[in-house]
């Protein structure tokens, strides 16, 4: 009985690699499995926890979506998740309706599509809140990766493939590193090729650094750093990115960033 659950933990929720992970013996597999199951019963009490905290704010964000544009509250759309599996990722809705099935995968500073409201929701994250209902059942983590949309699936390759490894999140080092990503863009630029070739291997480069060596404490710190982000004024663009990010049990994250060079050259 205990070989059968044990072997549904492992398919549930696989352990984390590690850059390199010496041949596992029964000791550190129970005491992966356990990190596991405790990371899960962590994200399942933020997320209850948080949805019922953000309901009432939740009701009057949705209002005032309704009010200002004609169209759906929430914005929902297909996200790579762990081990490439695909999942329906909910935001509330920022961009005008008609926009949103075309055009740009990304967003831009000052975005034409944006509303009133979703520029609001853009500077303050809100538009993140019901990807707590990810976190509950699962698609999501509080902590990991952000997922990544299928325009940009052809971006796992080579060594950031690993980021597979890991359950998406809410919040997490690249998260913090890019809080103003959308300022990045330079104008002169195409957007989806500039996230290809120097956005998104600059993020997966920070998160491939952390996550391997992530500890529950570390994770904890990401949180407080990541809400802390978003309350304190916003930053420009290279500074957040060139600092260095560092938390208990970890190697400091102190090399320049490209996206931190190109922008200087722009």
């Amino acid at each position: 009985m205990s070989i059968t659950w044990r072997a549904r933990w492992r398919s549930a929720y696989p352990p984390d690699r590690t850059a390199k992970q010496p041949m596992a013996d029964s000791g550190t597999i129970s005491s992966s499995l356990l990190i596991a199951a405790i990371r899960r019963a962590i994200d399942v009490l933020v997320a209850v926890t948080g949805l019922a905290i953000a309901a009432p704010p939740s009701i009057v964000i949705a209002l005032a979506i309704r009010l200002e544009t004609p169209g759906p509250v929430f914005f929902s759309q297909i996200r790579l998740g762990r081990m490439g599996r695909r999942f329906v990722l909910y935001k509330f809705r920022k961009f005008r309706h008609e926009s949103e099935t075309s055009g740009r995968m990304v967003t831009l500073k000052d975005d034409p599509r944006m509303t009133r409201v979703g520029q609001v929701l853009e500077r303050t994250k809100l538009d993140e809140l019901p990807q707590l209902w990810n976190v509950l059942i699962g698609d999501m983590s509080i902590v990991g990766p952000r997922p990544e949309s299928l325009e940009f699936a052809d971006c796992f390759i080579g060594p950031f493939r690993h980021l597979l490894d890991y359950n998406p999140g809410l919040f997490g080092p690249s998260q913090v590193a890019f809080r103003n990503e959308g300022a990045l863009y330079p104008p002169d630029h195409d957007p989806h090729e500039f996230y290809r070739t120097v956005l998104f291997p600059d993020k997966a480069r920070i998160d491939l650094e952390y996550f391997p060596r992530r500890t529950l404490l570390s994770d904890l710190i990401w949180v407080l750093r990541s809400i802390a982000a978003v309350l304190s004024p916003p930053k420009l663009p290279v500074q957040g990115i060139s600092t260095a990010l560092r938390v208990p049990g970890d190697r400091s994250i102190r090399r320049r960033s490209m996206a931190a060079n190109h922008a200087d050259k722009v």
